[in-house]
């Protein structure tokens, strides 16, 4: 079975862009054409429609991706546990990630993991907790940090308690104990993260019974910062994105104390291929 056209039409769902995903891949703006057109002329239906700013899947090419990945994902697994078998090590990790995580935990797990583990591949994708959860069940990544909820249908592995913090301006005036009562959000304007990271946020208000007034969204942190900063509104936001922050705003806890739980999902430890499952035994003794 050649598996490199599906490897192929897996990353064009991705790029929705023949040239990008040649490039990537090895091939040129026609060879993909005619790797594409081969593989919907054996599954008997089309697989991409043209767009404007390249191509995107059709209904019948949605339905199949995930069982493309999923035989893709296996063989992975399939290679990887014969090297292990072998005494070998090798193949390559793809993780989902929040962009705080890939900020201030991957550069050191990785580093460490890389000395021991050099011929392993590691590929970071970013988004927020809607994207992460997906790319963990359709086997687009092989796990995803990300913070736990219950709707979650996978593995997951507890590592780290973050605290939500207050954001405040400079010259907000702040509480003689150095907390910010959750509540005191009730009447003030408020800027919300738009990306995953907005359910923890919701959640916590809901809890404390606060509708805050909405003024501004972003999926930006550093946006939400700046703008915090020059009084626009105030905001809550994880300790792991602001920790390096005071000198543009305040970032006081919460009371009562709030927090998210942060940790890695996984469609099937049993299941999990060797150098993933390698990754996760040091990312749980490096944290």
């Amino acid at each position: 079975m050649d598996l490199k056209k599906y490897e192929l039409f897996s990353d064009v769902a991705d790029s929705g862009n023949f040239t990008i995903s040649g490039n990537k891949l090895g091939y040129t703006q026609s060879g993909v054409s005619h790797i594409i057109k081969g593989l919907e002329n054996e599954f008997g239906f089309s697989l991409f429609v043209r767009t404007r700013r390249g191509v995107s899947l059709t209904d019948n090419g949605k339905t199949i991706l995930p069982l493309i990945r999923q035989l893709l994902a296996n063989n992975s697994h399939l290679e990887q546990t014969i090297n292990a078998i072998n005494g070998l090590v090798t193949g390559s990790i793809t993780i989902g990630t929040y962009s705080s995580i890939a900020i201030n935990w991957l550069p050191k797990i990785i580093y460490e993991f890389q000395k021991d583990f050099p011929s392993i591949n590691i590929n970071i994708r970013e988004g927020g907790i809607d994207e992460i959860e997906s790319w963990i069940e359709n086997s687009t990544v092989d796990f995803g940090f990300c913070s736990e909820r219950n709707s979650q249908e996978f593995d997951w592995i507890p590592l780290k308690d973050d605290p939500l913090m207050a954001i405040l301006p400079k010259d907000f005036p702040i509480p003689e104990n150095g907390v910010y009562e959750i509540s005191h959000f009730q009447n003030q304007p408020f800027i919300i993260h738009g990306l995953g990271i907005d359910y923890d946020i919701h959640l916590a208000l809901r809890k404390a019974k606060v509708t805050p007034c909405i003024h501004f969204s972003s999926t930006d942190d550093h946006t939400i910062i700046s703008m915090v900063a020059n009084h626009l509104g105030v905001s809550i936001l994880p300790n792991l994105i602001v920790k390096d922050w005071s000198a543009l705003i305040n970032a006081l806890p919460l009371k009562p104390y709030t927090f998210r739980t942060l940790g890695i999902g996984v469609k099937s430890l049993k299941y999990l291929s060797p150098a993933p499952k390698k990754f996760i035994e040091y990312t749980k003794e490096l944290l």
